[in-house]
């Protein structure tokens, strides 16, 4: 009798094993699993993750941590997702499914930090590719419905560093979006204040600490430091661990490049605009014309070569999301061309040019300020 209660117990636990949602993120042996699939997605290296994700579906099929994951990889796969109708569906069923599991966990309890991170992170997916696809009324859904899960996560912090990250980008932007866009203010009362500095504090931790989110929280720190705080020397660090550690991936190797290039670091730039040049993703032979440009101009003082760099940038269309800055920074270039060439006319145009489309905040000043 006692042979057969704990065999049945046994059986018991096994099942639970496999249909259970678990804390799989604050378990040391399966975060490890966890990091290693997002390290092969985030290098693209897709054939491994694709066993570890199944093994991990197999493993917790009641957890939004496979469909996730999956989810994860088809945006990194078709880079730029949101232009691929078949990918972006099955993008979209990954993410519903993720959630739906999501919601299961916190129907059993509604602080489960694992379900309020996964619901999260599935709105936020959702929110981002309506944006990128220009349906801002659905975006604006998704985002609605993502800050309840985001209030969450400011007192979940400490049973998972992943929400320093999305805590930090909401305490940072909920306090800029405004400054850059005044006609937001009104619609922003009822929201929690936020504070910049704490913000940047808080995504440094998760640049560091966190699980699912860390090569997130360093790629969006290193854009936040670039664009709005004027901070390539800050940013560089971020910028580079990315691109170091996952040099298949385009998004950070132009964001390495762009960031030592930014920084003067002119030297230490080069391999990464040349690593580039191999990378087959439609998104990077704008951005390696531009910085083949910037490299010309500041550290070969090559202003021929750096304009045709600049004008081959700009016969190649921008991607909104992603490259858009690329063609300001070669308006930018052309124009501090023309004014050491005495053209001062022409400088003006192409500095007009550019503040049509800059978003950072140093080259905004730079077209501001110029007189000629």
């Amino acid at each position: 009798m006692s042979i057969l209660k704990n065999t049945l117990l046994l059986l018991s636990s096994l099942v639970l094993s496999l249909t259970a949602p678990a804390q799989v993120l604050t378990d040391p042996a399966i975060q490890q699993t966890v990091q290693k699939t997002l390290d092969n997605i985030y290098n693209l290296d897709f054939a491994e993750a694709d066993v570890q994700i199944r093994q991990l579906q197999s493993r917790f099929p009641q957890h939004p941590i496979g469909p996730i994951l999956r989810a994860t990889e088809l945006e990194l796969r078709y880079l730029p997702i949101y232009e691929n109708k078949a990918a972006s569906a099955q993008f979209t069923q990954a993410v519903d499914q993720g959630l739906a599991l999501a919601k299961k966990m916190l129907e059993k309890d509604e602080n489960d930090p694992e379900g309020v991170f996964f619901a999260l992170t599935a709105h936020s997916y959702m929110a981002s590719l309506y944006h990128n696809k220009n349906e801002l009324l659905k975006a604006v859904g998704e985002s609605k419905k993502a800050y309840n899960y985001l209030r969450d996560g400011f007192v979940l912090m400490n049973k998972n560093p992943d929400f320093y990250f999305t805590t930090g980008l909401y305490n940072y932007y909920i306090e800029r979006y405004p400054m850059d866009h005044s006609i937001v203010k009104p619609f922003l009362v009822f929201f929690e204040s936020g504070d910049m500095a704490k913000g940047l504090q808080q995504m440094d931790v998760a640049a560091k600490k966190a699980v699912f989110m860390r090569p997130v929280a360093n790629y969006y720190l290193a854009h936040v430091l670039l664009k709005h705080e004027m901070s390539p020397g800050r940013a560089v660090g971020y910028a580079k661990f990315l691109a170091d550690k996952y040099p298949n991936n385009p998004l950070f190797g132009m964001l390495g490049a762009e960031s030592l290039l930014l920084v003067g670091r002119y030297a230490e730039a080069r391999p990464y605009v040349q690593r580039l040049k191999h990378s087959p993703n439609k998104l990077v032979p704008m951005a390696v014309h531009t910085f083949t440009g910037m490299l010309a101009e500041y550290a070969d003082k090559n202003d021929k070569e750096a304009a045709e760099a600049y004008e081959m940038a700009l016969r190649l269309p921008f991607n909104e999301p992603y490259t858009k800055e690329y063609h300001a920074f070669a308006y930018a270039g052309l124009a501090r061309i023309a004014a050491r060439s005495n053209d001062k006319n022409r400088a003006r145009i192409y500095y007009r040019k550019a503040l049509t489309i800059a978003q950072y905040k140093a080259l905004i000043r730079e077209a501001k300020a110029y007189k000629g």
